[in-house]
């Protein structure tokens, strides 16, 4: 089925099977390699997507559903070339080591810090909680995301 859609800012029209998770459509059919697939139960975040701005793990979803929609996935977060005060901040405070769970580390905090600008530690916590990292401990993930809202907010004033 023929099926139209907006990723990363761009409108694309493609043929995807009907049974086809989005996670493979967006690796396998579109190259954006950033989301990762791993264990197609929507367990980790590794997947994270933004459809029409909200978090979902793309490993649950089947392609032909962004119909007429909007994705984001980790390539789209930059603009212009220039990075996202989360991916600067995730790599000043080496949030990441295998980098496996960042894009959808990363996404999922984009989507909490636009509803909740000043978050507590606690609060990034839970908005957090249903990525996995098996690296880094999540300290300096947390510690990423607030000093990103902080770095946000100062260009929003």
């Amino acid at each position: 089925m023929k099926i139209s859609f907006k990723i990363n800012g761009y409108q694309y029209s493609k043929e995807v099977s009907a049974n086809m998770s989005l996670v493979t459509f967006l690796r396998d059919v579109l190259d954006l390699t950033g989301t990762k697939h791993a264990c197609d139960g929507g367990e980790c975040g590794a997947c994270t997507i933004l459809l029409d701005g909200i978090p979902v793990n793309a490993c649950l979803i089947l392609a032909p559903a962004i119909r007429n929609r909007e994705v984001i996935t980790i390539e789209g977060l930059a603009e212009n070339g220039e990075l996202h005060p989360l991916q600067k901040s995730f790599a000043e405070n080496s949030a990441l080591q295998c980098g496996y769970c960042g894009s959808g580390m990363l996404l999922t905090a984009k989507a909490f810090l636009e509803k909740s600008p000043d978050p507590t530690r606690e609060e990034v916590k839970k908005a957090l909680s249903g990525n996995l990292c098996r690296c880094t401990g999540y300290v300096g993930i947390v510690d990423s995301v607030l000093a990103a809202a902080k770095d946000i907010q100062g260009e929003v004033l």
